[in-house]
C-alpha cells in the first residue's frame, strides 16, 4: 500500500489500481470501461467532507494535482464508507485465514467437551455405579450451564466486545475442564461440569465475530466450513477415548481433552476485535485500525473516505428488542428451530452410544448402586469406538453438501429439507438390527443434522442487526441448550424402555421444526449483514 498523500485525512490513501489518471478533457471512464463506482455519486477534492457532484462515470479529485478517477473502489455519498463495504472491498485473504484457524480451534475444543459426554456417562455408570437418571444428569447439567450463560455472554459481548468475552471463556473452560478430571465425588463432578457448560455458552460469540469479518459472497461457505473443526474435534475425542479410556480411565480423558482449551486461551489476546462493534460503540479509530490491518494482511489498498456507522444502533444488547414488533416472529421461530436442532443433534450422538454399547451389556464386578441393586455395565469395546468414529466422520460430507445446497436453495429451504431428512433417518432405526445398516443410517442422520446446525449458525447472524447480533445469537443458543438438556432423558432413559417411543419423539420435533423454517419471514441468501 502506498503512503497517504500529504495533507490527506486519516483513512484516505492512494490505491494501486484504483486511482487512474484521466486524460485532460475526457469525460468517460479510463479505457472506456466501467469505473465500478456509483454513477450518481462522486466526491471532489483533497478536503474531506466537501462532496460535489461530478459527471456520470467516475469520481474526480480536483485541485493542483492531476485529475483522478476511482476505477475499482465503491464510494458512498459524502465520501464515506461503512464496515460492510470495507470488508467486501478488502475481500477474503490471509486475515480471514488466521481468524478461521483461531475460531476453528475454539469450535474444536467445544466439540471435544460435547462429544466426551457420550463416553463419560457409560464410564461413570461402570466406575461409580450411577443410575440411568444420574447418567443423564451429567449431560443435562452441562447444557443447563450453557443455557443460563448464553444471554449473559451475549450482553457481555455487546457491551464490552467479542474479544474480552472469548478470552475469559477460554481461560474458564481450561480451568474447569482440568478440575473436572480430579473431581472427588459425583456431586463435585456435576458442579464442575456445570461450570464448564457456563463457559461454553460463550462459544457462539466466536461465530458472530467471524461472520462480521467475512465478505458477503464467502460468508455462508466459511461459517459452514467451521463445522469441519467441530467434526475434527469430535473425531479426535473419539480417537482419544479409544486410546485412553480402556487403560487410563475417564479422568485422564477429561484432563487431556482440556489441552486445546489451553492453546485457545493462549492465542485469544491476538484475536481482532469486531470492527462493527467498535463503530457502533463510537470507537471509529479502533475500527479503522482493524480495517487497515485487514488491508495489510490481504494485500489490498485501503478504501478512500471516512468510516461511518452503518445505521441507527437502536437498543444495544436488549433482549426486549428481540421481541419487538419487527423481530418477534423471527425470534420466536428461531428459538424453536435452535431448540429442535440441539435436541435432535445431541439426541443422535447419545443414541449412537446406547445402540453400540448395548451390545456389550455385562454385570460389573463392582456395579452395586447405593441401594444394593446390581448395575448393568455397558463398557464400550473397540468396535463400538470405531463405529462411533465412522458416524462422526459423516459430519464432513454433511458440511460440504450444506455448502452447496444453502447457496442454491437458500437458508430457509435448506434447513427445512434437512429437518425432514433427519426425521426419516431416525425412524429407520427401528426397522433394522443389522449393525452395518444401523451404522449407515446413523451416518446419514449425523451428516444432515451437523449441516443443519451450521445452516442455523449462518442464518441467525445474518438476520439480526449489528446492535442485537450477539444477544440474538446468545438467545438462540440458550434455547438450544434447553433442547439439549431434555434430550438425555429421551436418548438415555426412554430409549432403554422403548426405542420406538424415543425415535418418534425426535421425528415429531424435526417435522415441526421443518415447518417453522418455512415460516421464517426473511431469506438472507446474498444479503449483507443486517445493520
Amino acid at each position: 500500500m502506498k503512503p497517504r498523500r500529504v495533507g490527506m485525512a486519516r483513512g484516505y490513501e492512494e490505491m494501486d489500481g484504483a486511482n487512474v489518471p484521466r486524460p485532460p478533457g475526457s469525460t468517460g471512464p479510463v479505457g472506456g470501461g466501467s469505473s465500478g463506482v456509483d454513477s450518481t455519486t462522486s466526491v471532489v477534492g483533497g478536503n474531506p467532507g466537501s462532496p460535489t457532484t461530478a459527471p456520470t462515470g467516475g469520481t474526480m479529485l480536483t485541485g493542483a494535482a492531476p485529475e483522478f478517477e476511482l476505477a475499482s473502489v465503491s464510494v458512498v455519498p459524502d465520501d464515506t464508507y461503512t464496515v460492510t463495504q470495507a470488508v467486501n472491498a478488502l475481500g477474503f485473504g490471509w486475515f480471514q485465514v488466521k481468524l478461521s484457524l483461531c475460531v476453528g480451534l475454539c469450535w474444536m475444543a467445544d466439540s471435544m467437551e460435547m462429544t466426551i459426554l457420550s463416553v463419560l456417562g457409560p464410564a461413570l455408570h461402570c466406575d461409580w455405579g450411577i443410575s440411568r437418571y444420574q447418567q443423564a444428569l451429567v449431560t443435562t447439567v452441562v447444557f443447563l450451564g450453557m443455557m443460563l450463560s448464553s444471554t449473559f455472554w451475549g450482553h457481555l459481548s455487546d457491551r464490552y466486545g467479542r474479544k474480552p468475552a472469548l478470552t475469559l471463556c477460554g481461560v474458564l473452560l481450561f480451568l474447569y475442564g482440568l478440575l473436572s478430571s480430579v473431581a472427588p465425588s459425583f456431586g463435585w463432578l456435576l458442579l464442575l461440569r456445570g461450570l464448564v457448560g457456563f463457559a461454553i455458552g460463550c462459544v457462539p460469540q466466536s461465530v458472530t465475530l467471524y461472520a462480521e469479518f467475512l465478505p458477503t459472497k464467502q460468508r455462508a461457505k466459511c461459517v459452514v466450513l467451521l463445522d469441519c473443526f467441530w467434526a475434527l474435534g469430535a473425531c479426535f475425542e473419539v480417537a482419544l477415548a479409544l486410546a485412553v479410556t480402556p487403560t487410563l480411565g475417564w479422568r485422564w480423558l477429561l484432563g487431556l481433552s482440556a489441552a486445546p482449551l489451553f492453546i485457545f486461551a493462549i492465542i485469544t489476546p491476538w484475536l481482532p476485535e469486531s470492527a462493527r462493534y467498535h463503530v457502533t460503540s463510537g470507537q471509529s479509530d479502533k475500527a479503522l485500525n482493524t480495517l487497515e490491518q485487514i488491508a495489510k494482511d490481504n494485500r489490498r489498498p485501503m478504501l478512500l473516505g471516512r468510516l461511518v456507522v452503518e445505521g441507527p444502533s437502536g437498543s444495544r444488547g436488549s433482549l426486549k428488542a428481540l421481541l419487538g414488533s419487527s423481530l418477534r416472529r423471527t425470534t420466536l421461530l428461531l428459538w424453536f428451530i435452535w431448540m429442535s436442532c440441539a435436541f435432535c443433534y445431541y439426541g443422535l450422538v447419545l443414541m449412537s452410544t446406547e445402540l453400540f454399547g448395548g451390545k456389550n451389556k455385562t454385570i460389573a464386578d463392582v456395579g452395586m448402586a447405593d441401594d444394593g441393586v446390581t448395575i448393568d455395565c455397558q463398557p464400550l469395546a473397540t468396535t463400538d469406538y470405531m463405529d462411533l468414529l465412522w458416524t462422526t466422520l459423516a459430519e464432513f460430507p454433511g458440511i460440504f453438501a450444506t455448502i452447496y445446497v444453502i447457496e442454491k436453495f437458500g437458508r430457509k429451504k435448506t434447513m427445512a429439507l434437512q429437518f425432514l431428512f433427519y426425521a426419516g433417518c431416525v425412524l429407520l432405526i427401528t426397522v433394522t438390527e443389522v449393525r452395518v445398516f444401523l451404522t449407515i443410517i446413523l451416518f446419514m442422520a449425523r451428516g444432515v443434522i451437523a449441516g443443519l446446525f451450521q445452516a442455523a449458525y449462518v442464518y441467525t447472524p445474518e438476520v439480526y442487526p449489528t446492535a442485537l447480533r450477539s444477544v440474538g445469537v446468545g438467545g438462540c443458543s440458550a434455547l438450544a441448550r434447553l433442547g439439549a438438556m431434555a434430550t438425555p432423558y429421551i436418548a438415555q432413559v426412554l430409549f432403554q424402555s422403548s426405542i420406538w417411543s424415543a425415535v418418534t419423539v425426535y421425528g415429531i420435533f424435526a417435522a415441526c421444526a421443518s415447518v417453522a423454517c418455512m415460516l421464517l419471514p426473511y431469506e438472507t441468501r446474498g444479503a449483507d449483514l443486517a445493520h
